[in-house]
């Protein structure tokens, strides 16, 4: 069955980085969109981040929040079925839990990784 793992979370300081990844399973990754999203305490999910399937591959592909434009970059490695969303330059309201998410007649999600930004 589809699974999604992420991994990579945790505190890091206001200016600092993080790489998230997400190792998929269960389906043909290449062949998919996938996505990350975040959830802030007391708010609702949101889309952050995503990148077209092989089909679709390139920067053209690739599309983010207005919050996280420029610091985000979403990427992906076919080879290893992985998904990556390195963080830049994060900002305290950038914490949440984050979410890898794919849509195959329905949505997966991952049970998420927690991002802390802190000082």
């Amino acid at each position: 069955q589809v699974q999604l793992v992420e991994s990579g979370g945790g505190l890091v300081h206001p200016g600092g980085s993080l790489r998230l990844s997400c190792a998929a399973s269960g389906f043909s990754f290449s062949n998919y969109a996938m996505k990350w999203y975040r959830q802030a305490p007391g708010k609702e999910r949101e889309w952050v981040a995503g990148i077209g399937d092989v089909a679709r591959a390139g920067d053209r592909a690739r599309t983010y929040a207005d919050s996280v434009k420029g610091r985000f970059t979403i990427s992906r490695d076919n080879a290893k079925n992985t998904l990556y969303l390195q963080m830049n330059s994060l900002k305290p309201e950038d914490t949440a839990v984050y979410y890898c998410n794919t849509c195959i007649y329905q949505n997966y999600w991952g049970q998420g990784i927690q991002v802390t930004v802190s000082s």
